[in-house]
């Protein structure tokens, strides 16, 4: 990507990023939202029947007051059910994410955990549980229009609507469990936030505004972890306080352990600790935030478990193909390698490396190249891709794909000994077998 697209960090985009990699704050800032709605909704119950009192109609009052014990039982029985409607959903919700994540790659359950649908469901189902209960209590022994304070009638009618709502959502939360456990879905959605990722990172060449001497090294402090992503809004203005050139040693991905040099201090001091604070994430593993090659990463598991002997499953490694060439096509004509990012001014203020064209061709191919020994759909496939992407990518990016061309060649011609079958082996099919 050009300098010219090249758009600045939101400050709140790792964390974000972060808060999608947990289950727990949908759930949360649901309870909180229903607690607000209960409040509301009883306070116009209340100042409909000090309206109804006002005017005298206790004969509509106490067809309000009938109405809302009929309902009384259908909240108890929501009440009562939920839960264990909400405990057997899940349980076999995680036996259908362990049964994919043995299948394609332990990667997929991080799928699940983002899952837009999977948060709504559950949250949309224990607000429903928790506004059932708040509606309980609302519920009076007094039936007479005269002295009765409360009629629940405006959160009688909420919860019939959390109700339909409720099982909306559980048909459309068994439907992406069900595109879970499929091939095809899993590879596109892992494609879809590969390419997410690369229309949100700016690139530009490497060497374009000089950062100076090295002056300083910034170490980590923390637990050790794989650098899961920085927040470059912060750096950025941390170093444009200090008139400095930051530079992010590790790669996004890199396992990273006490004492480890991580940020590298250009032209001038070191920043104050208080603006670096919070400024570089480490995590048990790898995201997709800012890490370009994790897609790729993902896509290569799922193509070396297919084609392993226990599997041997090489249509699915196919269709891994397929994305991978895909990606790789969509940035072979994108400078990669270091990334600049720049403050208000134009200035470079924070330099990230990144990997190069080189790196992602071989992350893509050289494993799965080892294992196309006895499976000419996957060889075919992967010949097929090589020859698309030489038509594709310029000139000097054409030197890895060759290579990698060749080595396939050879592991085939070594491993095949019928020159018939060699000959069937190597030949470009976009299908593999079609």
């Amino acid at each position: 990507m050009s300098d010219r697209g090249y758009r600045r960090p939101r400050p709140l985009s790792p964390l974000r990023e972060h808060l999608r990699d947990t289950f727990w704050f949908a759930p949360t800032m649901g309870f909180v939202c229903v607690f607000v709605l209960w409040l509301v909704a009883a306070e116009l119950d209340d100042a409909l029947v000090r309206l109804l009192q006002r005017e005298e109609a206790y004969d509509e009052l106490g067809e309000l007051i009938a109405f809302s014990q009929d309902t009384k039982t259908i909240v108890t029985t929501i009440s009562s059910a939920m839960m264990t409607f909400i405990g057997v959903v899940f349980s076999i919700s995680l036996v259908a994410v362990q049964m994919a994540s043995g299948q394609l790659t332990p990667r997929v359950v991080r799928i699940f955990v983002r899952s837009r649908i999977s948060k709504l469901t559950l949250t949309v189902f224990l607000a429903t549980f928790l506004f059932s209960l708040l509606v309980l209590s609302s519920y009076e022994s007094e039936s007479d229009p005269r002295r009765v304070a409360s009629v629940p009638l405006v959160q009688s009618l909420l919860i019939l609507v959390l109700l339909g709502l409720s099982l909306l959502l559980f048909v459309v939360y068994v439907s992406a469990t069900l595109r879970l456990m499929q091939v095809g879905p899993v590879v596109d959605r892992i494609a879809r936030d590969s390419f997410r990722v690369l229309g949100r990172m700016p690139s530009g060449p490497r060497g374009e505004d000089d950062p100076g001497p090295e002056t300083a090294r910034l170490l980590h402090e923390g637990r050790a972890g794989v650098l899961r992503d920085v927040n470059t809004a912060r750096l950025v203005r941390a170093a444009r306080r200090q008139d400095v050139v930051l530079r992010l040693i590790p790669r996004m991905g890199d396992f990273v352990v006490p004492g480890t040099p991580v940020l590298a201090v250009h032209g001038g001091a070191v920043p104050p600790p208080h603006r670096l604070r919070y400024t570089v994430s480490v995590s048990v593993e790898r995201t997709l935030h800012q890490d370009l090659a994790f897609g790729l990463r993902q896509l290569a598991d799922i193509a070396l478990r297919a084609l392993s002997a226990s599997v041997n499953d090489p249509t699915t490694a196919v269709q891994c193909l397929d994305r991978i060439v895909q990606f790789l096509a969509a940035v072979a004509h994108l400078p990669l390698g270091a990334v600049h990012h720049r403050d208000r001014d134009g200035r470079v203020r924070l330099v990230q490396d990144g990997p190069e064209w080189d790196d992602l061709v071989d992350l893509a191919f050289e494993e799965i190249r080892w294992c196309v020994s006895g499976s000419p759909q996957v060889s075919r496939r992967l010949m097929a891709g090589l020859d698309d992407l030489l038509l594709l990518v310029p000139e000097d990016r054409k030197k890895s794909l060759v290579r990698h061309r060749a080595l396939l060649v050879q592991t085939v011609e070594r491993t095949v000994p019928v020159a018939a079958d060699r000959e069937f082996a190597l030949l470009p099919d976009r299908q593999g077998i079609g």
